[in-house]
């Protein structure tokens, strides 16, 4: 009975630019981690093969050190890995495949489908039909070829492809690379494992979107996920388990503050979230001082609890209270200054109310600080220097 673990989207190397270096470092360290774990489940789960479906690199220039760091990750599992070619990492006449060869990187037992021929693995009971992109995009259906290709009837048909199923997925995937909505059925496969979709989904019995191993992105589509395939003989339908991978968990986060109950509501979230933990928040709605300071010290315990925290907090107005404006005695001329931060919040020009908000939060700090009472405090024994 043929057993495989399907995968894909590994993107090795991605760069992860929307966070602070030493953060985007980490992420992208953990993908080589997510290959370990990966061979850790093959061997643990005792599987006959190990099928990446397209993207194992995130670009053609990665590093010569990532190309070997990221077969060395895959030692763990000493049986066949068959990877392919994607729209990242498409088999071009000069591309990373040819590097890796030319660097020696490449194992005796791993496999690149550079050509669209069968791929017996007998010892598996499997025939792999494989469709590498030779491209980034094609308009044609490369997984054409598979319904009139001829394999041993003793050997299960396993579909190989890396792209968009037609009228299933949002048409703003990473790439377009056509494949027909009913490839499984129409080639006779007996499954049909596919890349590009970051998360794992289910097309039909025989047709799966493996997902990324290790989530890289702020959208909830179960992702860190592999599939664990069992199929009794050529014909039967596939048992298809979804097996946990993936470290980080990314939440993508919106709040509105009107009172102060929301932001209590924010904070126990915010307190919630610990070091696996990568989240992307946006604030809007109004708050007073006293609110924007409490916001601010949980957002700063936050970044130092999680992987990574990003926070918007442009569309948020400021609004001090009465009584925020005479605890910062701000009467006379630095009352009407606030007033016009105040109001500057609301300007048609983004740039411009963005900077009104700095001001204010900036403005607020400066005062406060020469409060009477924050003098004292920072006399006392033990206060600030």
């Amino acid at each position: 009975m043929p057993r495989f673990l399907h995968t894909a989207d590994w993107q090795i190397g991605k760069l992860f630019g929307q966070f602070e270096p030493d953060e985007a470092a980490l992420l992208a360290e953990e993908r080589f981690a997510a290959v370990e774990r990966l061979a850790r489940l093959a061997q643990q789960h005792a599987v006959d093969a190990v099928l990446v479906a397209g993207d194992v690199f995130d670009a053609q220039t990665v590093a010569d050190r990532s190309v070997h760091r990221l077969f060395n990750a895959m030692a763990g599992f000493a049986g066949p890995w068959l990877l392919l070619p994607g729209n990242h990492d498409a088999a071009l006449a000069e591309s990373v495949w040819t590097r890796a060869a030319r660097l020696h990187a490449i194992p005796p037992n791993v496999r690149v489908c550079l050509e669209a021929r069968p791929v017996l693995v007998e010892a598996a009971g499997m025939a792999v039909l494989p469709a590498p992109l030779t491209q980034r995009n094609t308009f044609n259906d490369l997984t054409e070829w598979f319904a009139g290709a001829d394999t041993p009837p003793a050997l299960v048909r396993i579909g190989f492809a890396h792209g968009s199923v037609q009228g299933i997925l949002a048409e703003d995937i990473d790439a377009a690379n056509p494949i027909a909505a009913g490839r499984a059925a129409s080639a006779r496969l007996d499954y049909l494992a596919l890349g590009d979709w970051h998360g794992t989904r289910r097309i039909d019995a025989r047709c799966w979107y493996a997902g990324t191993p290790e989530t890289d992105r702020f959208r909830a589509n179960d992702s860190g996920r592999a599939l664990l395939v069992e199929l009794a003989a050529p014909g039967a339908l596939p048992a298809v388990s979804v097996l946990a991978s993936g470290r980080y968990r990314w939440h993508a986060l919106s709040a509105e503050l009107q009172v102060a109950s929301d932001v209590d509501r924010l904070l126990a979230e915010l307190a919630r979230f610990g070091a696996d933990d990568v989240v992307q928040l946006e604030v809007g709605g109004r708050s007073d001082l006293a609110g924007h300071r409490r916001l601010s010290d949980a957002l700063g315990q936050a970044r130092g609890r999680t992987r990574s925290l990003v926070a918007e907090l442009g569309a948020l107005q400021l609004e001090p209270t009465v009584a925020d404006l005479e605890g910062l005695a701000a009467d006379g001329y630095l009352g009407e200054v606030i007033a016009r931060l105040q109001a500057a919040q609301h300007g048609a020009e983004p740039a411009a109310a963005q900077t009104a908000r700095d001001a204010l939060v900036l403005l607020a700090g400066l005062l406060e600080r020469r409060a009477p009472g924050a003098a004292a405090a920072a006399a006392a024994p033990g206060g600030d220097r």
